[in-house]
């Protein structure tokens, strides 16, 4: 595979912005290998976000030879009081559940699990004074305006009261970048301020420097875009929607793993779907990632009811649903229930694997955490 192939694959959706692509294309050219990280909080249930659109991403790293890794941050969800702030319980459950998720997805996507690296945060730090030197290096070379400027809206609107914890948290996600090594940062665009400023601070710190054939880098900022939350209303401001994404505290604006069909198709059929309207449609969104996000075989079908001017309507590719979707073509339930058809029979693998299969133990063991923690 040539580096442009390599490059399209890492660009294609969901990619949603990567600083920089010319800095990519020079990464790729320079024959080394290339080490990639994604972090996860361990905060409940995996829903499609997490397991299809990030790990997709990581799927396409990997087939384009790059060292793929997956963070569990401990630390960072004890941090923000996850899973009732008890570590052991965070810490079993990024073992157990997480692991064994995203191992049975990437395999789904096609991807080698098994090459997959699998680290612990809390392992990065422990017995090792360097990354504790590097955290306070960061905090030398910041200021309280770097930091803030990387919190959410909540946290920015919160002002002086906000918790100590949150302004600690970007630094530990710079630093991770680097303890790691890797050349290529990459997370949802909610997380692109934190890794901004890794690249801002990545030829100051005197700990972790990033190499690459001997040089000194930058690490790659690699944004996957978001599926909206289902529930949200359009009156949102730009920057409320940017972050308006699926919550797994909110169990009505996503839909996880192991949600059944049925559960599927009613959440779909209650999304948010404005006629015409495709930016900011997360109905549209599931059609992109399930439906186009692979070339495919057979045409996404439309079937309208004989009333309201019947007729089947194909699609190959994403940019004629949008068209004729934007145009007022295609009615938002016949779209809506063309995309629940998709997204069940993509899943499906998943969700049988959660309902008697071998994660029928797992979800069983993490529905009892739940409940626990709540």
């Amino acid at each position: 595979m040539d580096v442009e192939e390599r490059l399209s694959l890492i660009m294609r959706y969901p990619t949603e912005e990567v600083l920089t692509v010319d800095e990519l294309r020079q990464y790729l050219e320079s024959g080394a290998k290339l080490r990639h990280y994604i972090g996860f909080e361990i905060s409940g249930y995996i829903h499609i976000g997490t397991g299809i659109v990030s790990l997709s991403k990581v799927v396409d790293l990997q087939r384009a030879g790059v060292e793929v890794s997956i963070l569990l941050a401990d630390i960072h969800s004890w941090l923000n009081n996850k899973l009732g702030g008890d570590l052991d319980t965070i810490r079993k459950v990024a073992n157990t559940y997480y692991v064994e998720t995203f191992k049975r997805v990437i395999e789904l996507l096609g991807g080698d699990p098994g090459s997959v690296r699998f680290l612990m945060a809390s392992d990065l730090y422990h017995n090792n004074d360097e990354y504790w030197y590097l955290i306070l290096d960061l905090a030398r070379i910041t200021n309280l305006s770097d930091i803030r400027h990387s919190l959410t809206i909540l946290g920015r609107k919160m002002g002086e009261s906000v918790p100590m914890s949150w302004l600690v948290y970007p630094l530990l996600q710079v630093a991770d970048v680097f303890v790691i090594g890797s050349h290529i940062a990459h997370g949802g665009i909610d997380q692109r301020k934190a890794y901004v400023l890794a690249r801002e601070v990545a030829l100051k710190t005197k700990f972790y420097p990033l190499m690459l054939n001997g040089e000194r880098v930058k690490p790659i900022a690699l944004f996957h875009s978001l599926i909206p939350a289902l529930n949200i209303t359009g009156r949102e401001s730009k920057e409320e929607l940017s972050e308006m994404k699926m919550s797994k505290s909110l169990p009505d604006t996503a839909i996880f793993l192991h949600d059944a069909a049925e559960e599927i198709r009613q959440k779909i059929l209650k999304a948010y779907c404005p006629p015409r309207e495709v930016t900011m449609n997360p109905v549209m969104e599931l059609a992109h990632l399930f439906a186009f996000r692979e070339r495919r075989s057979k045409p996404f079908v439309i079937e309208r009811p004989q009333q309201y001017g019947g007729g089947r309507m194909e699609f190959w590719t994403f940019e004629e649903l949008t068209k004729a979707y934007s145009e007022g073509k295609v009615h938002p339930l016949d779209l809506k229930n063309a995309v629940a058809e998709e997204v069940i029979n993509y899943l499906d693998p998943i969700i049988k694997w959660f309902h008697g299969g071998p994660g029928t133990r797992l979800l069983e063991d993490m529905s009892n955490i739940m409940r626990i923690t709540r």
